[in-house]
């Protein structure tokens, strides 16, 4: 054997080898791709998805569903993501991160005027996740004050719902919390409810938020000469 001649592992692969040779086992490139499917669908439904959804949806088991989705998770939990995906009410949802809050409070303030629950509406509605299911007298008496009117438009947003009727006396109706709450407080279920401090101090940040901003003054200029 001629030893100028190079060693049979040191001839350079063929186009045709290297076509066969693909950069990913075809399975981790399935995985990957299932992967990024579950985070867009995640990314543009309003409404938390549950893994047998999804695993329905895309045509994969849902052991599968739910591995991947336990991995986005810790992915997007790590500090340099600005988005978590959480548990929500019996499914998953993208939302941000707790932590960023006070921040995207203060931009969202500034584009436009947010929509708030009144501080009676937070009252009343505190009332009905801490004391559910409970009537309207029994609110009442808790808050002092009547609250048909709030009730009313806790109802209209769908953060309550009637839980049948109490078996007392004139049989008044029950009220309880939503699935919508959940998903508006980011809560998986009740038991994640915060604390009722915590509760008051939202209670206070919206009636702070609720007041009116004070007047610019106005110079002679503005208001044009005396009449």
């Amino acid at each position: 054997m001629d030893s100028s001649e190079p060693a049979r592992e040191d001839l350079p692969a063929s186009s045709e080898q290297l076509a066969l040779e693909p950069a990913q086992p075809a399975g981790e490139a399935d995985l990957a791709r299932a992967k990024a499917l579950i985070e867009a669908v995640v990314y543009v439904t309003d409404e938390p998805l549950s893994a047998a959804q999804i695993a329905e949806a895309l045509g994969r088991p849902r052991v599968e569903i739910e591995r991947l989705l336990a991995e986005l998770a810790a992915e997007f939990n790590r500090p340099e993501h600005g988005l978590t995906v959480r548990e929500v009410a019996g499914g998953y949802k993208m939302s941000t991160k707790p932590e960023h809050h006070e921040e995207i409070r203060a931009f969202v303030k500034r584009l436009n005027p947010p929509l708030k629950l009144s501080l009676a509406a937070l009252e009343t509605l505190a009332v009905i996740a801490y004391k559910q299911p409970v009537t309207a007298p029994e609110i009442m008496e808790i808050r002092g004050v009547q609250g048909a009117g709030v009730l009313r438009t806790l109802l209209e947003r769908k953060l309550i719902t009637a839980a049948g009727r109490k078996q007392v006396v004139g049989r008044p109706i029950l009220y309880k919390t939503t699935r919508e709450f959940l998903i508006q407080f980011g809560l998986k279920d009740v038991s994640e409810l915060p604390t009722l401090k915590e509760f008051e101090e939202w209670g206070r940040l919206a009636a702070i938020d609720a007041e009116p901003l004070p007047a610019a003054p106005q110079t002679a200029e503005r208001l044009g000469p005396e009449e």
